[in-house]
C-alpha cells in the first residue's frame, strides 16, 4: 500500500510540478531573450551614435578620405560586419567595403526601409524598433542591423564645402550590421542552465515528495488500516497510535473514539444482560408505586365526598350551639362561672367551625377561575400579609423574583391561598428564627414557571416526608389540622402544575412549584428525598 499510494501521489504531483515549472521556465526564457535583444539593439544604437559623432566634423570639413579611413578602422572590430553611409537616392558614399562605394540601393533594401515606412514618403526620426532588425545568414550566424538618419542641421546647409538646401530634412543614412553570435551563445547557455536546473529541481522535489508522502501519509494510513481490519474481526482493543496533530491524526482520534464507543456499547450490553432482572424488579416497583398513587388519589376522592357530607351535617348544629351560647353569655343575670363556661363553649365551637370550614375547602376542590396574572405580584401581596404576623419577627425573608417572568393563567385567590399556607408553615417551622427564601424563574426549555419556597427550619423526618400532602396529617402537634398542604396540593394540581419537596430533619425544607406557561398539564409530582440545596 505504501509504495502504490506514494508512487501514484508523487507521479500526479510531479506532473503538475513539471508543467508549472516548464511554463515558468518558458516564460523566463522568453523574457531573457527579450531583454538580451533590447540590450543588443541599445548597444548597437550607441555604437551608431558614436560613429555619427566622430564623422560629423569630418563631414563638415568635407574630409572624405579621413571619414573613409575612420569607417574602415571601426569595421575592423570583430563584432562589426558592415558599416556604410548612404547619400541621396540610396547611393553608398562611404563603406568599409570599398567595392560597393558609388552603387545605389533600391527603396526595398533593408537599409532604406526605415526611410520609406509609409509608401514613398520619407520618414524623419523613425522609432528604434522600426530602425532595427535581427536576421540570420546562410551560415546560421545571427546579426543585428540598425540604421540612423543623418539630418540636415544648420551647420550642414550653411557650410562652405557643400551646402545643402534648407528644405532638405535628411541628407543620408548610417547603416551598421553587428554580429550577435556572442549574445546568442550567452542566451543559449542561459537557456540550457534554466532547463537543466528545472529538470534537476523536478527530480529532487519528486524524490522528497515521495519520501515525505511515504513517511507522513502512507505509514499512518497503513497502521490505521491494520487496526481497522483488527476491529472488523472483533478486536475491540484495537487503537491507532497518534503520531501527528494533523488531519490524519484527527482521523486516528475519531477511529479511537469509535472503538471506545463500540467497546462501551458492548460492555453496556453485557451489563444489561446481567442486570435485566434487576431492571424488571425496579420497573415493577415503579408500577407498584404508580398504582399506590392512583389508589391514594381514589381514597382522597372518596374521603372528600365523605368529609363533605359530614361537614354539612355538623355545620348546622354547630351554628345553633354557637349562636345560643353567644346570646346566653351576654345575659347579665347569669353567674360569672356560668358566663365563663359559656365563653369556653363559644371558643371551642368556633374552633370546631374552623375545622369544618377546612374540611369543606378540602372536599370542595372548586374549579379555578383562571386569568392571566403575575406570580410575582401574588407572592408580593401574600408576603405583605404574612410578614405582619408575630411569628415572622425573627425571620429574614428574602424574595428574588425574576424580571422576565411571563404571566400565566391562574386563579389569583387560590394561588394566594397556596403561598399563604406554605409561608405560614415555613414560619411555624422556625420558632427560634431563621431565613425564608422565595425565588421565581422561567425554565424556557420546559415552558414552566418555577417557584421555590425554602426555609432553614426544623425540617421533616424521612418517614413523614411521603405523608405531608395527606389530609389530617400534621407535623405541628396541636398547631394545625393537617389540611393546608392537602388543599394547596389540590389547587396546584387543578392548575396543571406539580409540587416537589426536599427536606432533612434539622436542616430545613424546600418546596418547588412548577406551573405551565402554555396551559398543558405537567407530570405528576415527584417527591424527592435528599439534602436541601
Amino acid at each position: 500500500m505504501q509504495i502504490r499510494l506514494a508512487i501514484r501521489y508523487t507521479a500526479i504531483s510531479s506532473i503538475v510540478l513539471l508543467i508549472v515549472m516548464s511554463v515558468s521556465a518558458f516564460l523566463h526564457i522568453e523574457k531573457v531573450q527579450k531583454v538580451f535583444a533590447e540590450k543588443a539593439i541599445h548597444d548597437a544604437d550607441v555604437i551608431a551614435e558614436m560613429v555619427l559623432r566622430d564623422s560629423r566634423h569630418l563631414m563638415l570639413q568635407d574630409n572624405r578620405e579621413q571619414l573613409q579611413q575612420m569607417i574602415e578602422d571601426v569595421g575592423k572590430t570583430p563584432r562589426v560586419k558592415r558599416i556604410r553611409i548612404l547619400g541621396r537616392e540610396g547611393v553608398i558614399n562611404f563603406s568599409m567595403n570599398k567595392h560597393e562605394i558609388g552603387t545605389a540601393l533600391s527603396e526595398k533594401d533593408e537599409s532604406c526601409s526605415f526611410c520609406h515606412l509609409e509608401g514613398s514618403e520619407t520618414q524623419v526620426d523613425a522609432p528604434l524598433e522600426k530602425r532595427s532588425r535581427i536576421f540570420t545568414d546562410d551560415s546560421g550566424t545571427q546579426y543585428l542591423s540598425i540604421t540612423r538618419g543623418i539630418y540636415n542641421e544648420p551647420t550642414c546647409y550653411t557650410a562652405a564645402c557643400h551646402a545643402h538646401s534648407p528644405d532638405e530634412q535628411k541628407i543620408g543614412v548610417l547603416d551598421i550590421v553587428i554580429s550577435e553570435s556572442q549574445m546568442a551563445d550567452l542566451a543559449h547557455a542561459h537557456h540550457k542552465d534554466v532547463i537543466t536546473s528545472t529538470f534537476f529541481m523536478v527530480i529532487i522535489v519528486s524524490l522528497c515528495h515521495y519520501l515525505l508522502t511515504k513517511r507522513y501519509i502512507c505509514r499512518p494510513l497503513e497502521g490505521m488500516l491494520e487496526q481497522t481490519q483488527a476491529l472488523a474481526k472483533g478486536d475491540l482493543s484495537a487503537r491507532v497510535k497518534i503520531v501527528a496533530k494533523d488531519e490524519i491524526g484527527e482521523l486516528g482520534l475519531s477511529f479511537n473514539h469509535m472503538a471506545d464507543n463500540l467497546a462501551q456499547a458492548q460492555l453496556e450490553l453485557q451489563e444489561w444482560g446481567k442486570t435485566l432482572e434487576e431492571k424488571v424488579i425496579m420497573r415493577t416497583a415503579e408500577i407498584t408505586d404508580m398504582q399506590g398513587q392512583l389508589l391514594r388519589s381514589a381514597k382522597l376522592a372518596s374521603m372528600g365526598e365523605l368529609v363533605a357530607g359530614i361537614a354539612h351535617e355538623i355545620n348546622n348544629p354547630l351554628t345553633g350551639i354557637l349562636m345560643f351560647a353567644s346570646l346566653s353569655a351576654k345575659n347579665p343575670d347569669i353567674p360569672d362561672q356560668v358566663r365563663d363556661n359559656l365563653g369556653l363553649i363559644v371558643s371551642e365551637t368556633g374552633r370546631c367551625a374552623k375545622i369544618v370550614r377546612g374540611l369543606l375547602e378540602f372536599a370542595r376542590e372548586s374549579i379555578p377561575e383562571k386569568k392571566l396574572d403575575s406570580i410575582n405580584r401574588i407572592i408580593e401581596l401574600t408576603l405583605q400579609l404574612v410578614t405582619q404576623q408575630t411569628i415572622f419577627q425573627d425571620i429574614d425573608v428574602r424574595y428574588h423574583g425574576a424580571e422576565n417572568l411571563p404571566e400565566v393563567e391562574i386563579d389569583a385567590d387560590q394561588m394566594e391561598q397556596v403561598f399563604f399556607n406554605m409561608f405560614i408553615n415555613a414560619g411555624q417551622a422556625m420558632p427560634s428564627g431563621g431565613a425564608l427564601i422565595i425565588t421565581t424563574q422561567l425554565i424556557e426549555k420546559d415552558k414552566v414557571v418555577q417557584i421555590v419556597v425554602e426555609d432553614t427550619g426544623t425540617g421533616i423526618s424521612q418517614e413523614n416526608l411521603d405523608r405531608i400532602f395527606d389530609p389530617f396529617f400534621s407535623t405541628k402537634a396541636q398547631k394545625g389540622f393537617g389540611l393546608g398542604l392537602s388543599v394547596s396540593y389540590g389547587i396546584i394540581k387543578n392548575h396543571g402544575g406539580r409540587v416537589d419537596v426536599k427536606s432533612r430533619e434539622g436542616e430545613g425544607t424546600r418546596f418547588t412549584i412548577y406551573l405551565p406557561t402554555d396551559g398543558n398539564d405537567l407530570l405528576k409530582d415527584s417527591r424527592e428525598e435528599g439534602t436541601q440545596s
